[in-house]
């Protein structure tokens, strides 16, 4: 298995999956087509919750998604979670810029559905 890096574009974010555990999503996440962007993801992270690193830190650095974005991301942080009741460690850092409501919020919404404890970071 290889580690996965694509670089950003106007519409999609920056993805870099090691797998040595540090994972990364940041920048805009608005495909036209999100199952298109979005299926090389949860491949990777298929492969890699069938033998993940002892301990896994997820960082999700969205400025903004859309919907078709917030239901593959949703996706991603399920199958990660369920590393996390197999007795791996799980780190999920979501970062949202000073006053923007509606990406912490989201990051919340997630977590409560999950009932995964995130860690918030405002920057």
């Amino acid at each position: 298995m290889n580690n996965l890096v694509i670089e950003s574009t106007k519409k999609t974010p920056e993805v870099s999956f090691s797998i040595d555990g540090r994972l990364k999503i940041s920048g805009r996440s608005i495909p036209e087509d999100a199952t298109l962007f979005y299926d090389q993801l949860f491949e990777w992270i298929f492969f890699y919750c069938q033998e993940p690193a002892e301990s896994t830190t997820l960082d999700i650095e969205l400025e903004y998604f859309n919907s078709g974005s917030s239901k593959a991301i949703l996706h991603i942080l399920r199958a990660l979670v369920d590393i996390s009741k197999k007795g791996r460690r799980l780190t999920v850092n979501w970062y949202y810029e000073e006053g923007d409501d509606d990406i912490m919020e989201r990051g919340e919404y997630y977590e409560s559905i999950l009932e995964y404890k995130f860690n918030f970071f405002e920057t």
